[in-house]
């Protein structure tokens, strides 16, 4: 018994030494926040801006969503679950600000942060809202979907570069809708791609330097000293465009999606 115990605390203090960082809201896919999870928490039900509910099920729960992406880049986007069926959990309004609660306990003292949408099922996500230095040294982050943004389905990324520690890409997503009166494909995607690196794409962030993205967007949080004067880090080569690859985006043919 007594080694049975020791066993079963060896675990648990090993899975909370490993555990990181992960979006607890909105619900990412296959995360143990969502409802119903082996029947062992208790419904959770979100009232959207319509007042609708939903309840969304989930019966394959990913207990290592805190861990970072493969460094090969082999579960880029969204740690490979952005294939699993669509099942809405949120809706948000274009030009509306909204918030995401992040969970874990180990921040690498911080880094630098994206929130980002895709509506291609994850072939291209496009930055609303980037978060320079200090992320995620809290647990609560505004976001503003932009007022030009699509309506329709999409794919809501949270992603973070790690100040100290291993050189990793931490990401997860959640499939919402966005409901738009206002909406311009064209505007929308001028957005600036999310930086993507340390994935096996040839691009690596430096540890202990600040990650200042090259293009972080127009809404722009800045903390723990970076301001917009702060150099851009890290400067990573642009590749071909004729092979529709750049370093720091997500148009990269090294991922398959």
């Amino acid at each position: 018994m007594r080694a049975s115990t020791f066993t079963l605390y060896a675990l648990c203090a090993a899975g909370s030494a490993m555990a990181h960082m992960e979006m607890q809201w909105p619900y990412a896919l296959r995360s143990k926040f969502n409802k119903g999870m082996n029947g062992h928490l208790p419904a959770l039900i979100d009232r959207d801006v319509h007042g609708a509910n939903n309840v969304i099920e989930n019966t394959n729960p990913d207990w290592s969503m805190t861990g970072p992406l493969n460094p090969s880049g082999a579960d880029f986007p969204c740690k490979g679950y952005h294939k699993d069926p669509f099942k809405s959990v949120a809706t948000y309004e274009a030009g509306q600000e909204y918030n995401l609660t992040l969970a874990g306990n180990t921040r690498h003292d911080g880094g630098s942060c994206q929130v980002s949408l895709s509506y291609d099922n994850g072939k291209t996500f496009k930055v609303i809202n980037s978060y320079l230095g200090g992320c995620p040294m809290k647990d609560t982050y505004n976001f503003n979907i932009p007022a030009n943004a699509p309506s329709g389905k999409a794919l809501l990324a949270w992603s973070w570069f790690n100040l100290v520690g291993n050189r990793e890409m931490y990401m997860n997503c959640a499939q919402v809708t966005v409901d738009s009166k206002s909406a311009s494909t064209t505007q929308f995607n001028s957005l600036p791609d999310m930086f993507v690196a340390n994935v096996g794409n040839g691009c690596t962030t430096v540890e202990g330097q600040d990650i200042v993205f090259e293009d972080p967007g127009k809404k722009v949080q800045y903390a723990d000293g970076v301001t917009a004067q702060t150099q851009v880090s890290p400067k990573c080569p642009k590749k071909s465009a004729k092979r529709s690859e750049k370093c720091g985006g997500t148009h990269s043919a090294k991922f398959r999606v």
